[in-house]
C-alpha cells in the first residue's frame, strides 16, 4: 500500500474536569467544570486557537446506576453538567471556525426535535454542527422516559437507522433557496422548493416539513460513535464520522477496513466517512514527567469508583463480590454496550489483568486508546497508527482539564506540524470543509441533474 499523504483531524473532547475518572479530584482542575460556562468558553477558544476540527461534547439523560456512592465520588455520571446543544449554541456566539459536536440520542429524543435543534445550531454558527448520533445503552435513563426497561439492543438500532432518515429527510425540506424573502412581490418562499417528507415507518410518523430553512451544511455533519456491527452497519449507512476505540495498531487496521468496506453497498466511497478513534494522551517533557503525571491521577481513584466503573463498562454487572486481585468472571452478553463489554473483557484476558488491574487500567481511556510518553513517543503511535490506514484523525480525550488539552498544544501539536501531519491554519470555514467532506446535494436538485445528465 502506497504511503498515505494528507493531514489528520482532530477532536477535543470537552470532557468537563478530564477523562480521567478522578480528575475532578485534581489540584488543577475545576470540581464544578461541568456548570462552569467560562471554562468552556476557554477550552473552545484555545482548540480553536490551535486549530482543531471540532469540539466534542458527549452526553447522557440521567445518572448512571443505583450505587449511591459511587455517583457521589465520581463526575463521571452525567451529572451537574450542562445540556450539549444549549452550551454549543452559546460557544457558537465566542468562536468563528471550529466546529461544534453534540450527542443527542436517537433513543430517548424525537427525530422532529433533533432535526430542528441541529439545523439552528448550523444556522447559528454558519456550519459548524455536527450531531452525535447514539442509542443510549443506560437502563436507567430508560426511567426517565416512561419505559420500565430499555429498548433491547437490536430494537435501538433499528430505531436509530429510521431515526437518522427522518433526520436528514427533514434537513431537505427546503431547498437552499427556497425563501425568496421578496418584499416587493409579498412571497416569503417558493412553493415549488418546499418538500413534505410524510414518512410513515415502524417507529415514527413525522408529515414535515421542519420549520427551519436547509442548514448552511446542506447536512450537519453526522457523527457516530457505536463500533458493534449493528454500530458499524448504521454508520456505514448514514454516519459521517465514527469515533470508535480499538487498543491496537491490528485491530484498528481491521476495524478501518472493515468500516470502509461497507460504505460501497449504499453507494458510498470511502471519502464520505472518517475514522476518528479516541486517545487518552498523557503528555511530559520526559517519560518521567508524563508517567508522573499519570500516577498522580491514578492515586486518586477510589476503589469504590473503579469497581463500579469496571461494572458499568462490562454491561452493569455487580462485581462486589468478587476478590478485587482475582480475575474478572465470565460475563452473560449485555443488553449496553456490547462493543464496549467486548473491548475491556479482551483486554483484561489478553493482558491477565485482575479486577483491581482492570478498573487502574481503564480509568483513564475507559476503553480507548491510552498513551503515556514524550511528545515524540506519542506522535510515533498516532503517525503509525495514521500512516497505516487504522484512523482519518483521532478524537483527544484530556485526561485533566484544561492542563491536559494545553500540554497536547503547547507540545504534541508543534511535533505534529513539523511531521507535516496537522494544519497551521484553517483552509475552510465548515466543519465539513474541516473534515474534507462534500457538501450534500438537495435530492431534488441532484434529480434534476441526474434527468439532465440522462438526457
Amino acid at each position: 500500500m502506497a504511503r498515505r499523504k494528507g493531514l489528520m483531524s482532530l477532536g477535543a473532547f470537552l470532557y468537563p474536569s478530564g477523562h480521567h475518572i478522578a480528575a475532578w479530584r485534581h489540584p488543577d482542575s475545576k470540581a464544578d467544570a461541568g456548570i462552569d460556562f467560562r471554562h468552556y468558553v476557554a477550552l473552545a477558544q484555545a482548540a480553536e486557537a490551535a486549530k482543531f476540527d471540532l469540539i466534542f461534547l458527549a452526553d447522557g439523560v440521567g445518572t448512571r446506576g443505583d450505587n449511591v456512592e459511587f455517583l457521589s465520588r465520581t463526575a463521571h455520571s452525567y451529572q451537574a453538567q450542562f445540556e450539549p446543544i444549549t452550551l454549543l449554541s452559546a460557544l457558537a456566539a465566542v468562536t468563528a471556525r471550529i466546529g461544534l459536536v453534540g450527542t443527542a440520542s436517537t433513543s430517548f429524543n424525537e427525530p422532529y426535535h433533533v432535526a430542528r435543534k441541529f439545523a439552528s445550531l448550523d444556522h447559528i454558527s454558519g456550519g459548524r454542527a455536527g450531531w452525535n448520533l447514539v442509542t443510549t445503552s443506560n437502563e436507567h435513563e430508560a426511567r426517565n422516559f416512561n419505559r420500565d426497561e430499555h429498548f433491547a439492543h437490536a430494537d435501538r438500532y433499528q430505531r436509530a437507522e429510521e431515526f437518522a432518515n427522518v433526520v436528514t429527510g427533514l434537513w431537505d425540506s427546503w431547498e437552499d433557496d427556497a425563501f425568496l424573502r421578496d418584499k416587493a412581490s409579498g412571497r416569503y418562499f417558493d412553493p415549488a422548493k418546499r418538500h413534505v417528507l410524510r414518512h410513515k415507518g415502524e417507529h415514527f410518523s413525522v408529515l414535515g416539513p421542519l420549520n427551519v430553512s436547509r442548514p448552511p451544511q446542506g447536512h450537519p455533519v453526522v457523527v457516530q460513535a457505536g463500533s458493534s456491527e449493528a454500530g458499524k452497519e448504521l454508520a456505514a449507512r448514514s454516519g459521517e464520522a465514527v469515533f470508535t476505540a480499538q487498543q491496537t495498531l491490528e485491530e484498528a487496521v481491521a476495524f478501518y477496513a472493515d468500516l470502509k468496506g461497507r460504505l460501497p453497498r449504499y453507494g458510498r466511497s470511502p471519502d464520505d466517512l472518517k475514522v476518528l478513534p479516541g486517545v487518552f494522551p498523557v503528555v511530559g517533557h520526559s517519560e518521567r514527567e508524563a508517567k508522573e503525571k499519570f500516577e498522580q491521577l491514578q492515586s486518586l481513584i477510589d476503589p469504590v469508583v473503579g469497581l463500579a466503573l469496571v461494572a458499568g463498562l462490562t454491561g452493569g454487572f455487580d462485581l462486589s463480590g468478587y476478590p478485587l486481585d482475582g480475575p474478572i468472571p465470565e460475563l452473560p452478553a449485555t443488553n449496553a454496550s456490547k462493543s464496549r463489554q467486548r473491548l475491556v473483557l479482551d483486554l483484561a484476558r489478553r493482558e491477565n489483568l485482575t479486577i483491581r488491574q482492570l478498573y487502574q487500567r481503564v480509568a483513564g481511556a475507559r476503553g480507548h486508546w491510552q498513551l503515556v510518553g514524550t511528545p515524540e513517543q506519542i506522535v510515533d503511535q498516532l503517525e503509525e497508527r495514521f500512516l497505516n490506514y487504522g484512523a482519518d484523525g483521532f478524537n483527544v480525550m484530556s485526561p485533566v482539564l484544561p492542563g491536559g488539552l494545553t500540554d497536547f498544544i503547547a507540545l504534541v501539536l508543534p511535533e505534529l506540524r513539523r511531521r507535516g501531519l496537522f494544519r497551521s491554519e484553517y483552509t475552510g470555514v465548515t466543519l465539513r470543509e474541516h473534515l474534507g467532506l462534500t457538501r450534500p446535494e438537495h435530492p431534488a436538485v441532484k434529480g434534476k441533474h441526474a434527468g439532465v445528465a440522462a438526457a
